[in-house]
């Protein structure tokens, strides 16, 4: 599918929380690094996410907050 989005990242799913509303979903991107994502409950059972699929994070923000250690 197509989109306007250019940061898209490659992980696996390695967890899911799913509350009343919406749900939390842990992609791994490398041995040391984690993205957490909440989408909705529905979201997330319309995609069938499963611990163990291969997904993309797909960030597309109006901006971005950096700070430094």
């Amino acid at each position: 599918m197509p989109l306007s989005a250019r940061n898209r990242i490659k992980g696996v799913v390695k967890g899911i929380e799913k509350g009343q509303v919406a749900a939390t979903i842990k992609i791994e991107i490398t041995d040391t690094a984690t993205i957490t994502s909440m989408i909705t409950k529905e979201a997330a059972e319309d995609l069938a996410l499963k611990v163990g699929d291969k997904v993309e994070a797909v960030v597309k923000a109006s901006e971005v907050m950096v700070s430094k250690e």
